[in-house]
């Protein structure tokens, strides 16, 4: 059997939880005890679960299914379960999982891994640990980076203020609370001094940022970009309502600040958007979105959509489509309605037949799709900056993303050499290559004409 010391972690949700994860992996390391990417090869594994849908609660709860088979078997020492699915049915989770080692909310993550130090030595430590009601929005301790060395997720804030029908979020992770300023700018100095080029700002609802301290989202943003050796600082989970509009100027002018901005309307009909207690509807999006587009033309819009909400009728659902087809929206996630225990829309009648909300899934992803296909067409034979993230494999391709696509939740460029066989740039190089098609899915094909270094 491997040893306890050695442990891997198995993370599991969205690139929040994914800081957490890195956040664990410190504190572990802090304690002594070994990382390991390998799995198989671990005596401990920790899963840092996710429990925001019930897809996602489903995942959780397998991949711990899988570890305690293996601990019943004989390849593993011990399992240890954190996160959000322990945060969310709290002690609940001990009947469910009586073999589970050890179980953590959300927290800091230090008890946690000195508990586990305490296992792997064969000492005793309480089954369960509570986290605070509200962890608070201070600095993030030293985290083990799970991404490539060109970019960093950085969190700018913790918990949501609002009330969505459909969302659990704030039961797990609390109300808003901003970082201060100059925590967020320390934690940023120190993520580029690890060498990430690319800083991905993410919060439960980051427009919201500053508003509990006396500063609005802008602030923060232009101090961040005169971060030295930075290139790009990019914003994701912006909510649309009251947006600071004050932030264009900067996504249209600042050479570091990416003309992206990652917007989840969740949807175009106002009847839905009221049941999901978003307010707004598709006249008010599109004045927005008209905005948007007239103050940053070059503007790459992200967003997420949830479809089959209790009540959604076709017309709804066409309302929506219009809506895509008009702005010509590409970069979309697309979810179907879960109803999830304790949420306001729990109780609501008119439920989508899950066939059917399946069906409208795949209607907004055809059009998607086809926006998509034909705005990366359009970039064969233009030049590009490209961030590489992975480097060459064996096919001697180098791997990377464009200002125009988020890292984990768009698309890739795939860069070869147009000189050599093989590409040799680095992670964290910026290349100048001239796209010559697409892939199968939509991914760009380049090739390499020069490496460039910024500061």
């Amino acid at each position: 059997m491997s040893d306890p010391t050695l442990v891997s972690l198995i993370h599991l949700g969205c690139a929040r939880n994914l800081i957490d994860s890195e956040l664990i992996l410190g504190r572990m390391a802090e304690a002594g005890l070994t990382i390991t990417a390998d799995a198989a090869a671990a005596g401990t594994v920790v899963i840092n679960t996710c429990s925001f849908i019930g897809p996602a609660q489903a995942e959780s709860e397998a991949a711990i299914e899988a570890e305690l088979a293996r601990k019943r078997a004989g390849d593993l020492r011990l399992v240890v379960v954190a996160g959000c699915l322990v945060q969310r049915y709290r002690k609940k989770l001990r009947e469910q999982f009586p073999t589970v080692d050890l179980f953590a909310e959300i927290s800091d993550y230090r008890s946690l891994a000195l508990s586990i130090r305490d296992l792997a030595d064969g000492k005793r430590v309480p089954g369960y640990l509570e986290g605070p009601a509200q962890r608070e929005a201070s600095r993030e301790g030293a985290r083990l980076l799970a991404t490539p060395s060109s970019y960093a997720f950085l969190r700018i804030s913790h918990g949501c203020d609002h009330k969505c029908s459909f969302c659990t979020i704030p039961s797990i992770r609390g109300l808003h609370r901003s970082k201060p300023i100059d925590v967020i700018l320390a934690e940023a100095e120190e993520l580029v001094a690890a060498g990430a080029r690319e800083l991905v700002l993410v919060a439960e609802d980051s427009t919201f940022w500053g508003r509990d301290l006396g500063l609005r989202l802008p602030d923060l943003i232009e101090q961040l970009a005169e971060v030295p050796g930075l290139l790009w600082v990019r914003l994701m989970y912006a909510y649309p309502g009251d947006f600071p509009w004050e932030l264009t100027p900067l996504l249209r002018e600042h050479p570091r600040v990416a003309t992206y901005l990652d917007m989840p309307i969740q949807h175009a009909s106002a009847s839905v958007l009221r049941a999901m207690r978003r307010g707004g509807g598709g006249a008010q999006m599109r004045r927005m979105f008209d905005r948007l587009f007239l103050e940053v033309p070059d503007l790459s819009l992200r967003t997420t959509l949830l479809v089959g909400f209790p009540g959604e009728t076709e017309e709804d659902l066409q309302e929506l489509l219009q809506l895509l087809q008009d702005y010509s929206l590409s970069r979309v996630g697309v979810f179907v309605y879960s109803p999830e225990p304790g949420t306001e829309s729990f109780d609501l009648d008119q439920r989508v037949p899950e066939e059917l909300a399946l069906e409208r899934r795949g209607r907004v992803l055809e059009v998607r799709d086809a926006q998509l296909r034909a705005e990366q067409e359009a970039l064969v034979g233009q030049r590009i900056e490209v961030l590489i993230d992975e480097p060459a494999g064996p096919d001697g391709t180098c791997v990377g993303h464009t200002i125009r696509d988020a890292p984990e939740s768009d698309l890739v460029a795939f860069v070869r050499d147009g000189e050599a066989d093989h590409c040799s740039a680095t992670p964290g190089s910026l290349l100048h290559a001239v796209v010559e098609g697409t892939d199968d899915d939509h991914n760009l094909l380049a090739s390499m004409e020069q490496a460039e270094t910024r500061s």
